[in-house]
């Protein structure tokens, strides 16, 4: 395939080109040339728009695939083209399947489907047997078959010792562990955030406290696991590419290149307090948060709008403050769509009896630029590009001659309709709306891929 991108502006802090506009020919899956005004044969394929913007693929670290064994709600070949749709080349899928993919087997088929779709799906394996908290997984083994990162998805270890020890075992091989933070014992039956909103409504809630307490937790076992190496020194510098020096200052946050815990989907302001002071410390952690997170606060739920029924919920306006704040000054690291399609059985319920979740793979990019607070392109994009790719330990991405294809073509100024989905499921808050910040295509694996 040959296709010649023309006249886009560079969104991509590594490459010389960066804020540039020019021409990229991609020939083969690789960027044969970039400069201005290339010529090209009549048959080359040419992409051009009015606010065309390039940048490296985006990365998403959290999507619910749902295959195998629950492929009427989404399989892999929908959620890649919901995917590939939302400006995505690569997604790291969660284990919570059926079976759970606890096993190299299960691994295997995953990777087996992935194969010629447009995206790049990578395996987030269980750290316990059907993710029940009880018994360690095979992680070395599922390591070498491919395994990014380590995680029982939707479920919160909560048994310490298992949380210690598996930080001890994904040591040596440079692992990571992913966990959502959350105390289920204070969370039994809750529906939305606790707070005036829940006892006006009538819902039981979800306390702030739940995930905190359990942040706090994560990073005193992880303190415990690196012997307090690394808490209370002022400054760590580091000679491997990408490091960054670490400080104390407040709103200076630390980015280790190789985290080895992250918080999936934090959501209250005392947890991006808590991951900025182990940053400045020195702690090798690492957070997301969900997109539509930054959105809503638990005011939209007066309605009852099942679609708005997520885990963790949607908390207070000081809450979506500080984690625009903390994308700002390096706190949180990725925006992920934590992508969980329901199929309408699970959501055409009474509130209390309807499944959490939101599917958001395709609308990532453009509810973070409608509702945007000043957060500059170039930091969005890097929330999306190259920051998840170090934390999952992908290779690195960059827009450089030679260097292989595998970008995303967007107008973060064009408007569209959110009118149709590439899910099987239609579980979004944002379906009909018109939002800012259009995806034109992707370029992976040797193909363009076209929204439109």
């Amino acid at each position: 395939m040959q296709l010649l991108i023309r006249s886009a502006r560079i969104v991509d802090a590594a490459s010389s080109f960066d804020g540039q506009v020019r021409d990229i020919l991609v020939e083969n899956g690789l960027i044969r040339q970039i400069g201005v005004d290339l010529f090209v044969e009549a048959d080359v394929r040419v992409v051009e728009d009015a606010n065309l913007h390039v940048s490296a693929g985006w990365v998403d670290m959290r999507v619910t695939a749902q295959d195998p064994g629950y492929e009427h709600k989404e399989d892999l070949t929908s959620v890649s083209r919901a995917a590939a749709a939302g400006g995505f080349t690569d997604i790291a899928v969660l284990p919570n399947t059926q079976p759970v993919i606890d096993a190299k087997g299960t691994l295997g088929y995953v990777r087996r489907m992935a194969e010629g779709q447009p995206v790049s799906i990578h395996v987030i394996a269980a750290v316990t047997v059907k993710a029940a908290g009880e018994d360690f997984t095979e992680m070395l083994d599922l390591h070498h078959a491919g395994a990014v990162a380590f995680s029982d998805g939707h479920h919160t270890l909560q048994n310490p010792d298992l949380f210690l020890k598996t930080l001890q075992y994904l040591q040596p091989i440079n692992g990571l562990l992913m966990n959502r933070p959350e105390e289920t014992l204070l969370t039994q039956f809750g529906q939305m955030h606790e707070g005036i909103q829940s006892t006006l409504l009538g819902l039981k809630g979800i306390p702030s406290l739940a995930e905190e307490l359990m942040v706090e937790r994560d990073l005193r076992l992880l303190d415990y696991v690196l012997g307090n190496e690394t808490t209370g020194k002022e400054e760590r510098h580091s000679s491997e590419p990408g490091s960054q020096s670490v400080k104390t200052q407040v709103g200076i946050t630390a980015q280790p290149v190789d985290s080895i815990l992250h918080f999936s989907t934090i959501s209250t302001a005392r947890s991006v307090d808590l991951i900025r002071q182990a940053k400045a410390q020195g702690r090798p952690v690492s957070c997301d948060v969900a997109a539509h997170q930054l959105v809503f606060d638990d005011s939209a739920l007066a309605d009852f709008d099942t679609n708005l029924k997520v885990n963790p919920p949607f908390r207070l306006p000081g809450d979506v403050s500080a984690l625009w704040a903390g994308l700002a000054d390096g706190t949180i690291d990725a925006i992920v769509s934590d992508h969980t399609p329901q199929d309408a059985e699970s959501k055409n319920l009474e509130f209390d009896q309807a499944e959490f979740g939101i599917t958001g793979l395709e609308t990532v990019f453009a509810i973070t630029i409608t509702h945007n607070r000043d957060l500059p392109l170039a930091q969005l994009i890097e929330k999306l590009t190259s920051r998840p790719r170090q934390i999952l330990r992908l290779p690195a991405v960059t827009i450089a001659e030679g260097q292989p294809a595998s970008l995303t073509l967007f107008d973060p100024a064009g408007t569209w309709t959110y009118d149709r989905t590439f899910s099987k499921s239609k579980n979004s808050p944002f379906l009909g709306q018109t939002l800012t910040g259009r995806v034109i295509g992707t370029v992976h694996h040797g193909q363009f891929n076209p929204t439109a």
